[in-house]
């Protein structure tokens, strides 16, 4: 076993002028009221990895040219589709209309664990609250379903870029899974 060089791993990967063909995964994510700009580009870099189709920035989510959103990302805000609305629940709404199932990374009274998303649930939008809050009431009340990572241990919750990473890993490899 050999580690990779730079160069060697490169040649398989998408460039800025390729990025365009890249095999993106039919998943939206909307990000309301992220206060963290060190969470915001560690969750643009895991879209980048997991080629999301959009990042939907929300609330008072920061978002780029932030110089630490920049940092963190390395480049991944520009290879990830992304936008900035104020208001998530138009947010919400417009994906609903395109008939985009919507979920909630958010522990609920009928949350399933996230490894029981299905693929016949893309496309797929999630929703990733506050790093304190969560994901507000009002956004549940229009979720199709919620996820959960479980806790094991004694703190009730992961950094909300952690559990990002976590759930979006898991669900490119559903969609992986269902292409054959």
């Amino acid at each position: 076993m050999k580690k990779l060089s730079h160069d060697e791993i490169t040649v398989n990967r998408s460039t800025l002028e390729t990025i365009e063909t890249a095999d993106r995964m039919p998943l939206y994510i909307v990000l309301d009221n992220i206060r963290s700009n060190y969470n915001v580009g560690s969750i643009f870099r895991s879209s980048d990895g997991a080629m999301i189709e959009k990042l939907i920035l929300c609330g008072y989510t920061p978002h780029p040219p932030k110089k630490e959103i920049l940092k963190t990302a390395l480049g991944a805000t520009q290879s990830i589709k992304w936008e900035y609305l104020k208001d998530p629940h138009e947010a919400v709404l417009q994906l609903k209309e395109q008939g985009i199932k919507i979920c909630s990374l958010e522990l609920t009274d009928n949350s399933i664990p996230y490894y029981n998303v299905k693929p016949s649930d893309f496309p797929l939008c999630i929703i990733v609250g506050n790093e304190i809050t969560g994901v507000r009431q009002s956004l549940i009340d229009l979720c199709d379903f919620s996820i959960e990572i479980p806790q094991y241990g004694i703190k009730q919750s992961l950094n909300v870029a952690v559990a990002y990473g976590i759930a979006i890993f898991e669900m490119r490899k559903k969609y992986d899974l269902s292409k054959g």
